[in-house]
């Protein structure tokens, strides 16, 4: 009785692990591509004095500039004929020349946005004379 039940054991488990194997079937491998991202971008966020924050984000590659405001979003192209890093588009135009950052609504000449870029070290690193 006990070569029977052992016997019968061992047939339930070649059974069972080939049971679950198809032949002709292969575990399928997917692998997602993603594009490889070139574009040299930066973000930065600023703070005005009423603490009101743009967030500008420069793709350098493109030369365009897409700034988020008040829920708004200003899709900008650069210029090149403006001083420092300046980008409009029919409507708007930003700018960050000598640190002071500006969005500005064109045809009304509306300052919609106004901040002083913050200095690395400002305030620091003070230097002492003897």
């Amino acid at each position: 009785m006990k070569k029977l039940f052992t016997s019968v054991l061992m047939g339930l488990a070649v059974l069972s692990s080939t049971a679950c194997k198809h032949p002709g079937k292969e575990s399928e491998t997917l692998t997602e591509v993603t594009p490889e991202n070139k574009d040299e971008i930066s973000k930065d966020v600023f703070t005005d004095s009423y603490g009101e924050k743009i967030e500008v984000t420069i793709n350098h590659t493109k030369n365009t500039a897409t700034v988020h405001l008040e829920g708004k979003t200003y899709d900008l192209k650069k210029s090149d004929a403006l001083p420092e890093y300046t980008a409009s588009n029919a409507e708007y135009q930003y700018s960050d020349i000598k640190g002071n950052i500006t969005l500005l609504k064109k045809n009304v000449d509306m300052v919609l946005f106004h901040a002083k870029r913050e200095t690395k070290g400002s305030g620091s690193a003070k230097m002492a004379s003897y």
